[in-house]
């Protein structure tokens, strides 16, 4: 039974797990994306979530607590200048993760995961900038000839009114 049993422990002591999930985090923050496995991706998405939504607000109080998490001062300097403006206007969800499949020495599952709003491919402002071109009914020629037969009836129309 799994009773109280809130996070994955990731078969690691406390000072251990606590340790790499600041080294992850800390990684993640300066690279913007790293791969990793699917369970410790998860892990480290419930770690930095919550040090993301005290970036927002640039307190010394909020510096102070995301310091002591992430001891690293680097980071803690990036994630408060690049990081916290891009999602300020994001309620939630700034980390996304994709499945890669399986590692080829002990086929564990490996998963990337990357901050949403740094990401090119995925961003929805930069899709909609992009004009589509249509390749249709190809280009006309000055060549072929114009009918013209719905506007000479509406100007007889026009002028019997």
């Amino acid at each position: 039974m799994r009773h109280g049993k809130k996070f994955n422990h990731l078969s690691r002591t406390t000072s251990h797990r606590k340790a790499m999930l600041s080294n992850m985090a800390c990684s993640l923050i300066a690279h913007k994306r790293i791969n990793t496995t699917l369970a410790k991706a998860k892990a480290l998405r419930k770690f930095i979530e919550p040090i993301i939504t005290k970036s927002k607000l640039d307190t010394t109080h909020n510096r102070r607590l995301v310091f002591s998490s992430l001891r690293e001062k680097e980071a803690v300097i990036e994630l408060f200048r690049e990081v916290a403006p891009k999602v300020g206007d994001r309620p939630g969800g700034y980390t996304r993760i994709i499945k890669l499949g399986n590692r080829l020495g002990d086929a564990a599952e490996m998963a990337m995961i990357e901050l949403v709003d740094f990401n090119d491919v995925y961003n929805l402002d930069n899709n909609k900038s992009k004009q589509k071109s249509t390749r249709r009914a190809g280009k006309k020629t000055k060549s072929e000839p114009t009918t013209t037969e719905g506007n000479s009836e509406d100007k007889v129309k026009n002028e019997n009114e």
